[in-house]
């Protein structure tokens, strides 16, 4: 089983990262490769990052699935171009935001997500409403923090990451919580030793998700909404 690992984002740092998490995370008898979208944004955060990075990470994509890939894990919370990716794939594509958003809901009754910063929450927001799943999210919160400082691991960044954890417990009653930037994979653990909660990261969640998907023989519907695009003429 062949998992390719992309991060929509331009950060080799960012990318090292995620290749970390994601080989921890990988299968029994899993390869896994990561990719970054170089010529990309070097975070995403908001809309106009996203749609900055999606050429670049549809291009990894393809050439993953022309090595074989079995599936495709998009490691951005925002699960940055997913429909337009499967679209382009046969194997299976899964964002770590829609698979840590299901891996919740099968752990707690209600979650609540602690992203980066402020202009990610719209987008989240938009996304579990078209997951299906955004009456079980008790709340959006931003720990204020960029991606990139939350990826070094500043203190500033924990110290705001925990305090957003500890409000969306106790303010708004979740029962598990998101970490909603593939940059805090390595917090999960102790957030949930601290918090006695579930945490979800993505990388996790989208590695055993995508996983399963390969073990049941499941590809990705070449109909309808996924349907690949029409060749068209050059110009």
């Amino acid at each position: 089983m062949h998992i390719h690992v992309v991060n929509p984002n331009a950060s080799a740092a960012m990318t090292e990262g995620i290749a970390r998490a994601a080989e921890a995370a990988a299968p029994a008898g899993a390869r896994v490769t990561t990719t970054g979208a170089a010529g990309g944004p070097l975070s995403i955060e908001g809309p106009v990052d996203g749609a900055r990075a999606v050429p670049w990470m549809l291009e990894r994509i393809e050439e993953a699935e022309g090595r074989g890939a079995d599936a495709h894990v998009i490691a951005c919370f925002d699960d940055t171009g997913l429909e337009a990716a499967r679209c382009l794939a046969r194997a299976p594509v899964v964002g770590i935001g829609e698979a840590a958003a299901h891996c919740a809901t099968l752990v707690a009754d209600r979650f609540a997500v602690v992203t980066s910063v402020p202009e990610a929450l719209p987008v989240l927001r938009g996304n579990l409403a078209r997951y299906g799943l955004a009456a079980r999210c008790a709340g959006l919160r931003a720990a204020g923090v960029p991606v990139l400082d939350i990826d070094t691991g500043t203190p500033e960044a924990l110290a705001a990451i925990r305090r957003e954890t500890a409000a969306a417990l106790n303010d708004d009653g979740a029962d598990a919580i998101l970490l909603g930037c593939a940059g805090m994979a390595t917090l999960a653990a102790d957030l949930s030793e601290e918090f006695a909660c579930p945490v979800v990261e993505g990388i996790s969640a989208g590695l055993a998700l995508a996983g399963a998907l390969v073990g049941t023989g499941l590809r990705t519907s070449k109909r309808g909404a996924y349907a690949p695009p029409r060749a068209k003429a050059a110009p």
